[in-house]
């Protein structure tokens, strides 16, 4: 079993990853060597998950070093969230926090790409 930190969780708590709906988001930053433009990211992205309803586990990533040609390091965040069906995706999409997250951080970055998977 695959599990997620959630950042609504303490440090050392794990959720079970919810495979039912994934939404995978990639980020490229227009500064992305700004250290002023990623705190301000990862602050507001937080404080989204933290307040989510419909999040079940989350992840925020970094590119790490590509080992191998077929892998695509030009992002500069991704986050993979799931939920428990595609009606609570959407809900999340309404839902304030995740507003509140675009009106604060669209400003920082230049390219957004969205996959979003149901389990099989």
């Amino acid at each position: 079993m695959l599990a997620i930190t959630g950042y609504s969780q303490t440090e050392n708590e794990m959720k079970e990853f919810n495979s039912n709906f994934a939404h995978t988001v990639y980020f490229w930053l227009k500064n992305p060597d700004s250290q002023e433009d990623r705190m301000a990211f990862e602050t507001s992205l937080k404080k989204f998950l933290n307040n989510s309803q419909f999040a079940k586990t989350n992840f925020i990533g970094t590119p790490p070093q590509a080992s191998r040609d077929v892998v695509d390091g030009s992002f500069t965040y991704s986050l993979i969230v799931t939920f428990e069906s595609a009606e609570a995706q959407k809900n999340y999409q309404d839902e304030s926090p995740h507003k509140l997250f675009v009106q604060e951080s669209s400003d920082l970055w230049s390219k957004v790409i969205v996959y979003d998977s149901q389990g099989i």
